[in-house]
């Protein structure tokens, strides 16, 4: 593609990275006010209307009453109660249906104009694609909590943050190749390597904080650095069979969230360290980005956990997350598009 045309694409992805940013933000608060499961029916067209009057808005507090969390857990809300939460969960589903239009009708501008390449129409195909699956995603997490238990199932809320995060991490990667171009580096290296396996341990740690959010494990435990007057309580091994701690129970879900936390900083500080000995300054400075993100993060999820997870600091954890993520996926970009050596 011309110049001109790779600047608009990084524009039209770029926005659609702040939107995806956005959304995880919106998304964060409604689950922590308990706001996802207040919108019962999904109406991709006209849902995109919200109540307008009185009458439309005891419409939708009715249709609200017949569902597990008013009959269980908000019995005594009133219409204005209802009003509270329905608002957020309404924005993140706008954010989401924003998301398409935005990356829709800047695509059909750019294979009309026949500005883009067949590889980059299949690319960003693949990426519509897979925020369709996402938005499909939401909903069936929506629907876990609409039946007996006015819960939404704590797997499904992580595969839902989990795609989320997947179309942000795809969006902002094809970002940073229309910036740089063609350039890659010759020859893979020890390090690149190491920072992709970093990458899936950051991936099995967003997993766990998912967990931990849906299960609300978050708030147990809320001492650090032990769990209580111990390092592994009883708690973590209760259940039968032992597995099922580590998916279902509430302190071995912590604990596993807990010390993959810690493995995530040590191997940054351990990548850290590595990135010194190469000969590319913009490297270095990435990876001194990453360490200052990673800490930052660690940092606010002992707070977290210390403060029992007040929704302020819950959704800038969960922000801290998806911030490491990036600044990560930058770091690894910079080792494809710069050749590396050791000094």
């Amino acid at each position: 593609m011309d110049a001109r045309t790779r600047k608009q694409v990084i524009v039209w992805l770029a926005s659609g990275c702040v939107l995806i940013f956005l959304m995880v933000v919106v998304g964060g608060i409604t689950r922590l006010t308990g706001s996802g499961l207040s919108m019962v029916t999904w109406k991709p067209v006209t849902g995109v209307i919200p109540p307008l009057s009185e009458g439309a808005w005891q419409q939708a507090f009715e249709e609200y009453k017949q569902y597990p969390e008013f009959k269980i857990r908000n019995f005594d809300f009133t219409l204005d109660d209802f009003k509270s939460i329905y608002w957020w969960e309404f924005i993140h589903r706008l954010l989401g249906r924003l998301i398409g239009v935005v990356f829709l009708i800047p695509f059909l501008y750019f294979v009309f104009r026949k500005k883009l390449s067949r590889d980059w129409i299949l690319k960003l195909l693949w990426l519509f694609a897979l925020g369709g699956f996402q938005g499909a995603v939401g909903w069936f997490m929506v629907a876990s909590g609409l039946q007996n238990d006015p819960h939404v199932s704590h797997y499904r809320l992580a595969a839902h943050l989990l795609t989320a995060l997947l179309a942000f991490s795809v969006t902002f990667w094809f970002m940073l190749d229309v910036s740089q171009g063609d350039k890659r580096a010759n020859k893979s290296s020890g390090l690149k390597k190491a920072s992709i396996w970093l990458l899936a341990l950051i991936g099995v740690q967003i997993f766990y904080g998912a967990l931990v959010a849906g299960l609300k494990a978050g708030r147990v435990f809320n001492t650090w650095p032990k769990m209580g007057d111990q390092w592994v309580p009883d708690a973590v091994t209760a259940m039968q069979p032992l597995w099922h701690n580590f998916l279902e129970g509430l302190a071995g879900v912590q604990f596993i969230h807990r010390y993959v936390a810690y493995a995530v900083v040590g191997v940054v500080v351990w990548l850290w360290v590595k990135s010194r000995k190469t000969d590319a300054g913009l490297l270095r400075k990435r990876f001194d980005l990453l360490l200052m993100v990673v800490g930052f993060q660690f940092v606010l999820g002992v707070m977290t956990l210390l403060l029992s997870v007040p929704v302020w600091l819950g959704v800038l954890h969960q922000l801290g997350a998806f911030m490491l993520l990036a600044t990560h996926l930058y770091v690894l970009h910079g080792q494809r598009t710069t050749a590396v050596a050791s000094t």
